[in-house]
């Protein structure tokens, strides 16, 4: 994996200095530190920074064709690249490496922007036209890797995160009160928003070319793919289970493709275990495996890692994260992150991918994305009890359904018997498209009331939920009730903040590749016609996936309840030893950051102090106070003023003076 970073100036004005790229380059050099490379022409400079895994001598970016009129820097593994170099040599493309950088570059060269739909893999990349003046910037179909851009001051400025693109001293550093809003509500922000003011997120599956004169225009090449009940497929439960297990297992098989060593997260869950289960049983035995511990057994899955360790045979190594571990460690996941968070959860894994780097490995595999595509989450089964609940509102059993699914939240007598009366509330908007994710979205919301008065007024919460309707399929109505949650799980918590957040930002940190068998897209358009009673079976989730596992895991691991990954915060980091929340959520340091209410905040702080315990809302607003503080003063008040040129180039190549390379 990569980093990727350029500038394409419009109109011949001027040319792109060499010591902004290697700065924009430098400042993520933990993303390739290995090796860099340049490329400049008279309207473009393209940046890489290299974590080499396929073809370790040979793949050093940027890379061109055969008469070098496009040139390519990628962020990102294609894993069906040796098939299609196979295809491309067969209709005459010459190769000069053996990566499968060059694969994409020859793929559009053949195909323009077509090459996309033939790609298997996980990749942000720009691909410079020579001839044309073009640039064509693409992202993968899920957004597993990070691209954003900016179109300021006559030029379009991009790169695989923020700080590169700040790198560049005419672009203004400002918060954007509406996605703080949004982060405050759907815990990331949406519709190619981000924290920052102007700087945008290509969309996954998604592309975007610009031209020298200065034409921006993006494009939609894929989608979540789910379809209405009567197109879905009418195959046996059986003959599903056995293509289901038959794509899976080629997914992680071709994401063993490295030319170096390939380990695998193990958290004692039955995604992690499968993904484990088949590297060890059917490609490596000796696969090192990797999990997080904590001390709290509410947390902790321990006991199911050893079980599955003790099964396979794994080397394993795992990291006891403590509550001071993760406050001491959020400032630095911060700066990877970019953005506000409202959970801890991405601090343990910043934590374990520096395990992995120790361990001398850059690659593993991990599970992401199995809860989505199979069915996995509570939130898809709220789904279900509510929409039975509202065809019969005043029923005094259908309700009770709930406790099944929260049985840890009606066992609270603190509540005083108010669960019900807060899963029935929406009931009537069950018709709603958005019907799965308002009791979610509406409490996270609660968190905004901490907001200043001046980000509040630019934000309006019901105009918000149209936007999202908007943009949804024309179909999505006619989809059934798991369908329309699972997009809108993909679209906003997935994409924005599973895999950013808690996916390549903490793992890259640690210049650690992580690769997701279950987003392999051909399993997510298999699934997408699976019928909803296939996946969540009664109020048992997963189902299918249970039945394509059954076989390689033990039944303890099949039939567990789901423990959902999350790091214990809140009561632990409120007190007053902790220097570093009294700094950044002083009174001084909100009047200074303008994000807050102070004397909201202070109030909240003086009550949480003298609880023994936070409720999950209260968890959510200290989080997000503290981490949008933290996120101010890296970004906005200090962040790096000098060069941060990073490693010599492996290769700069310069059009201007008659294509001399060094």
């Amino acid at each position: 994996m990569c980093g990727v970073a350029g500038k394409l100036i419009f109109n011949d004005l001027s040319t792109v200095n060499p010591d902004l790229l290697q700065n924009m380059i430098g400042i993520v050099n933990h993303r390739g530190p290995d090796e860099c490379g340049y490329y400049i022409d008279d309207n473009i400079g393209l940046g890489h920074a290299r974590l080499s895994i396929i073809d370790l001598s040979g793949g050093t970016q940027p890379i061109h064709n055969e008469n070098k009129t496009l040139w390519i820097v990628y962020n990102g593994e294609v894993f069906n690249y040796i098939e299609l170099r196979q295809e491309l040599q067969k209709k005459g493309h010459s190769f000069y490496t053996s990566s499968d950088t060059e694969v994409i570059l020859h793929l559009y060269e053949e195909m323009g922007a077509g090459c996309l739909d033939h790609l298997n893999g996980q990749f942000a990349f720009a691909i410079w036209d020579k001839q044309n003046k073009e640039l064509f910037v693409a992202r993968d179909r899920v957004g597993i890797r990070p691209l954003f851009y900016t179109r300021q001051n006559n030029s379009l400025v991009f790169a695989s995160e923020i700080k590169s693109i700040f790198m560049d001293k005419t672009i203004p550093r400002k918060i954007d009160f509406t996605s703080l809003n949004q982060i405050f509500t759907f815990w990331s922000t949406l519709n190619g928003k981000t924290f920052f003011k102007n700087i945008c997120e290509l969309p996954p599956g998604h592309y975007l070319k610009a031209s020298a004169t200065g034409n921006i225009s993006v494009h939609q090449y894929w989608d979540i793919p789910f379809c209405v009940p009567g197109e879905q497929s009418n195959m046996s439960f059986e003959r599903i289970a056995e293509e289901a297990g038959a794509l899976f297992q080629d997914a992680v098989k071709i994401r063993l493709r490295a030319d170096v060593p390939v380990g695998c997260y193990l958290s004692g869950g039955l995604d992690s275990s499968g993904i484990s289960a088949c590297v060890a049983n059917k490609f490596n035995h000796n696969v090192k495996t990797f999990g997080i511990r904590f001390h709290d057994d509410a947390f902790d899955e321990g006991y199911f890692q050893q079980r599955m360790v003790s099964s396979l045979g794994t080397e394993h190594a795992d990291i006891i994260v403590t509550n001071d571990d993760i406050n001491n460690s959020l400032s630095d996941t911060l700066w990877h992150v970019e953005k506000p968070l409202l959970r801890a959860a991405p601090v343990p894994l910043f934590l374990l991918s520096k395990v992995v780097q120790q361990h001398q490995l850059k690659v593993v595999l991990t599970g992401e994305g199995a809860d989505e595509v199979f069915g996995g989450y509570n939130i898809f089964r709220e789904a279900k009890v509510r929409n039975f609940w509202a065809k019969n509102p005043n029923s005094k059993f259908r309700g009770l359904l709930i406790a099944r699914l929260y049985p840890y939240i009606f066992k609270d007598a603190r509540l005083g018997g108010m669960q019900l009366s807060f899963f029935k509330n929406g009931l009537e908007r069950s018709s709603d498209p958005l019907f799965s994710h308002y009791l979610r979205w509406n409490n996270t919301g609660k968190t905004r009331q901490f907001l200043s008065d001046e980000a509040l007024s630019s934000y309006d919460q019901e105009e918000e939920y149209e936007n999202i309707k908007r943009k949804l399929p024309a179909d999505f109505n006619k989809w059934d009730y798991l369908a329309k949650a699972q997009y809108l799980e993909m679209k906003i918590f997935l994409n924005k903040y599973l895999l950013s957040s808690q996916g390549d930002r903490v793992a890259m940190a640690h210049s650690l590749e992580m690769r997701m068998p279950f987003l392999d897209f051909r399993l997510i358009e298999f699934m997408g016609r699976i019928p909803a009673a296939y996946k969540i079976h009664g109020l048992n989730e997963k189902y299918l996936l249970k039945k394509v596992l059954a076989g390689s895991l033990p039944d303890e691991i099949v039939k567990r309840p789901k423990q959902p990954y999350r790091a214990p915060f809140g009561q632990a980091i409120v007190n007053s030893k902790n220097k570093q929340l009294i700094n950044a959520v002083s009174e001084r340091s909100l009047k200074q950051t303008g994000l807050f209410n102070v004397k909201k905040v202070m109030r909240f702080l003086n009550k949480s102090q003298s609880k023994k315990a936070l409720s999950e809302v209260d968890t959510m607003a200290l989080m997000g106070i503290y981490s949008s503080q933290l996120v101010f003063d890296k970004f906005i008040e200090n962040f790096p003023d000098g060069p941060c040129l990073g490693q010599k180039p492996a290769l700069c190549v310069d059009m201007r003076r008659n294509s001399k390379e060094a």
